[in-house]
């Protein structure tokens, strides 16, 4: 399906309607159940949204907001505000109640969509900076606060009431002026440097970005079954699953909350699902630590399994030579090994797509091996978000792919990469200094370092702003060296420090549940998981498995003292972004104490020196 050939999103979900009327459009869990809109049912749920926004007095171009987690109502409000001609403000669920007010009087939104008693409660806590709205619509019914107006979404909707053909013809009239130039979405930037910064994109800009995407992918979309997790507020949900879908007529499944994910796969059983790192990170130390406590015959039979695999992954995708006698071998462990192994993930799925942040080599490569391709990408909000992806015959495991038809790359001087294409930003909202600044001349500053190799495939190195500049002068990104960190199974998570310092330095977050294990087997006494990583003999265990680590790099990038953290870095705790990012600058101010030590008072020495520079 050719989607460019229509002016605006939803004139695709309008065709959609009549020609897969009872198709399952979008499912959600409730109360235990599974339960679905067909397209033709959605269609009609959003055009009732879209009535009751008109009735409220929202015209084209109007800005307004959603303030919710991944939900139907979520959908059905985005498809209803495009159908007036309106513009959604995404705000990410988990964000404070200032941050929300900042991105709600930024834009200018006049209504505002929450979820739950908890959203309401944060807009009604801010309520004297939000003059601008006019009416709060809740999902979920709750008594009000008189100083900020409440309705819930059944009633807001009429839901009761069919649509009138008045009405009917007044919001597909407005459907049929939507243009791709008009824009689409206001999204927010994070923040974490500085004040958050509303992206500008189009039609346009998202549109062909999904339909370039699916080109680029040259994998089988029809009777698709897409698992959506990550938050719709960003936009790599949003295009790369959720419109993506919809737009293709196929099923998009909400999870019911990340935690849950690899439940939800078993139970919905999906061909494709779209995910950050972390997701694949996971699945590896979790297949790895099961093995760990497999007999030895068992362990030997998967290692071998994965030895061959490694072989057949590489041939027939990276160096496309002749399989022979190694293809039967690849089957015969696909059916004794693998095959077990993605049952768990629901046993149909497809491929994953990956992006948010560059996929570690050897976990891509893995989940190649088991026959569960992960496709990467790289983009950023301000490119709706797709630059470059990796598709069916374009694959390097280390790589994000190559560019998008109608897109073009170039390095800077000093590798930063450049895009020019489509699926550029119409701007930041009410901030031409920033516009200006992001651009030289037609090319966008990513912001990111990177490589090309001569046949096009890019590769991302970190993020400009991250490198490490240590006291000697060495450039060191750290995204790499916190990947390896990553898999080693006593490891969840890990970040580095070094800039402007003499020697690198790093805080690890133990994987509690291995630790315990360890400590169970090796006869350690201990109170609680602070006392155990402060045991030590776990010193010394994550000094040997950092010296393992120090000796895959020169010795300028090996880490020299380090301490263990008891729980992981969370959304909630502030350490991570709500796509699962680290918030480096966030996380030094909240350990500066630890952190600093590692420099002042040595922390714990790794006594293992790296490859020679």
């Amino acid at each position: 399906m050719n989607i460019m050939s229509y002016p605006s999103i939803p004139a695709v979900l309008r065709e959609n309607a009549e020609k897969y009327s009872g198709r399952p459009a979008i499912s959600y869990k409730e109360n235990g159940t599974y339960c679905s809109l067909s397209y033709g049912e959605f269609y009609e749920r959003f055009l009732k949204l879209a009535r009751g926004l008109l009735v409220s007095g929202i015209t084209p171009g109007d800005r307004v907001a959603i303030f919710s987690e991944n939900r139907m109502e979520w959908a059905i409000s985005d498809f209803g505000i495009q159908s007036c001609g309106a513009v959604s403000v995404p705000i990410y669920a988990t964000n404070t109640n200032k941050q929300a007010a900042y991105a709600i009087n930024h834009s200018g939104a006049k209504i505002v969509f929450c979820s739950t008693s908890d959203q309401y409660r944060k807009l009604v806590s801010v309520k004297d900076q939000l003059s601008g709205v006019e009416l709060v619509v809740s999902y979920e019914s709750f008594p009000g606060d008189s100083s900020l107006p409440l309705s819930a979404l059944d009633q807001f909707c009429e839901i009761d009431t069919p649509l009138a053909d008045e009405d009917r013809n007044r919001i597909e009239g407005l459907i049929d002026g939507i243009t791709l130039q008009d824009l689409l979405t206001i999204i927010y930037t994070s923040g974490t440097t500085g004040v958050p910064k509303g992206v500008e994109l189009t039609q346009r800009n998202v549109m062909c970005n999904a339909q370039y995407g699916v080109e680029q992918l040259g994998m089988h979309q029809d009777n698709m079954t897409t698992l959506s997790f990550l938050p719709l507020s960003h936009v790599l949900e949003r295009t790369g699953g959720y419109y993506v879908t919809l737009l293709g007529g196929n099923h998009l499944v909400f999870a019911e909350n990340v935690a849950a994910v690899m439940d939800n796969m078993t139970e919905v059983r999906p061909t494709t699902v779209v995910s950050v790192p972390r997701l694949f990170e996971k699945i590896y130390t979790g297949i790895h630590e099961s093995v760990e406590q497999m007999p030895a015959l068992r362990r030997k039979i998967f290692n071998r399994a994965v030895a061959v695999g490694r072989e057949y992954v590489n041939k027939k995708f990276i160096k496309k030579e002749s399989l022979g006698f190694l293809d039967f071998r690849y089957r015969f462990y696909d059916k004794l090994v693998f095959k077990k192994i993605r049952e768990r993930f629901g046993g149909r799925l497809a491929f994953f797509l990956c992006g948010g942040a560059p996929l570690d080599k050897t976990v891509n490569e893995f989940m190649w091996i088991i026959g569960t391709p992960v496709f990467n990408g790289y983009g950023l909000t301000e490119t709706s978000p797709a630059v470059t992806i990796s598709g069916a015959g374009k694959v390097r495991f280390d790589s994000v792919g190559k560019v998008l038809p109608e897109t073009e790359v170039k390095l800077a001087e000093d590798g930063e990469l450049l895009v020019k294409g489509p699926q550029l930003m119409r701007g930041y909202y009410r901030d031409e200094a920033a516009t200006a600044a992001a651009f030289d001349g037609d090319w966008f500053k990513t912001g990111d370092i990177a490589r090309i190799d001569e046949e096009g495939f890019v590769y991302i190195v970190d993020r400009k702003k991250e490198l490490i500049v240590t006291a000697g002068g060495k450039n060191i990104a750290p995204q790499p060296i916190e990947n390896e960190l990553k898999l080693d199974r006593y490891i969840s998570q890990a970040i580095m420090f070094g800039d402007r310092k003499p020697y690198l330095t790093a805080l690890l977050v133990a994987n509690a549940e291995t630790l315990v294990d360890y400590a169970r087997e090796q006869g350690i006494d201990y109170d609680d998981i602070e006392d155990l990583v402060g045991n030590i003999r776990i010193k010394q265990l994550y000094a040997e498995r950092i010296a393992a680590v120090n000796r895959n790099f020169p010795s300028y990038k090996t880490i020299k003292y380090f301490a263990v953290l008891p729980r992981e870095f969370s959304i909630e705790g502030g350490e991570l972004t709500p796509t699962l990012k680290l918030k480096r600058k966030f996380i030094y101010e909240k350990y500066k104490d630890i952190a600093d030590d590692l420099y002042e008072l040595k922390g714990s020495a790794v006594i293992a020196p790296g490859k020679n520079s």
